[in-house]
């Protein structure tokens, strides 16, 4: 991936290092077949409705990962392709498609880079994804680029929230505020088993880029666990903070209509 920023390539070695680890430490959250939820607490999409119906349509899983949410989409009927950087992750996403049957096409890729033509798809999703661990003035855009007018955007990752609430190292997020809003951007990890960089906005930066890209704002999903809920994902926040305060939320959005593509 020749031409890939210093962070994506930094970020695609994480994976292609712990892909392994994440697999089978969320195996019985990330390949249930019988449901499609969101995020760390798997909120089902039949109860917050973020897809809608999706049979017949072009769809991109922008950062598919194992592509166990892409199977699961593409399970309702739609035409999907995942994009991912990593050859380790496509790999368990082939094994995936071996044990379920549902095989659709897949690009190992630079998500800052799409190498797909304007106006490929209808509809863009992910669930942490690429818009965790790519700058989002160069995801934005390039997204924008390869929807239909009208094409939808969906997205969702950690909020403003709890990166404010972050602690250094191990430290769980908390009721106080331990680092700035304002300034708000990209932040390295690093945790001996999680070495990333990953980006983040303030809610008027998101607003400004959607807007500076052709999109209208549809909807913010702030997700919040019922309280039976449960994750594979312990260390990501707790149930009470996560009752109390969004740590994650779905960007809904649409390329206007009258959009260039």
């Amino acid at each position: 991936m020749s031409g890939s920023t210093e962070h994506v390539r930094k970020n695609r070695a994480h994976w292609e290092r712990e892909s392994a680890t994440y697999q089978e430490r969320n195996a019985s959250q990330l390949d249930r077949w019988d449901r499609l939820g969101w995020g760390t607490w798997d909120i089902a999409e039949d109860e917050i409705h973020v897809l809608g119906d999706v049979e017949g349509i072009d769809v991109l899983e922008y950062g598919c990962g194992g592509c166990q949410s892409g199977i699961r989409v593409a399970m309702r009927g739609a035409r999907v392709t995942g994009l991912d950087f990593s050859v380790a992750q496509l790999l368990h996403g082939r094994s995936k498609m071996d044990e379920t049957g549902v095989r659709f096409p897949v690009v190992q890729a630079d998500g800052e880079r799409i190498p797909f033509r304007d106006a490929s798809f209808d509809l863009a999703f992910c669930d942490h994804g690429v818009m965790g661990f790519a700058d989002p003035y160069r995801t934005v855009p390039e997204v924008a680029r390869v929807l239909r007018p009208g094409g939808r955007f969906a997205f969702n990752g950690a909020t403003p929230w709890i990166w404010v609430a972050w602690g250094e190292e191990d430290q769980p997020p908390s009721r106080e505020m331990r680092r700035d809003y304002f300034g708000l951007r990209s932040a390295d990890l690093d945790d001996p088993d999680w070495q990333t960089t990953e980006f983040q906005l303030t809610y008027g930066d998101w607003i400004r880029l959607f807007r500076d890209n052709g999109f209208v704002i549809e909807d913010l999903i702030e997700l919040r666990p019922p309280v039976d809920a449960t994750t594979t994902y312990t260390d990501y926040t707790t149930m009470e903070w996560s009752r109390a305060f969004p740590a994650e939320h779905i960007w809904k959005v649409r390329k206007a209509s009258d959009a260039a593509s």
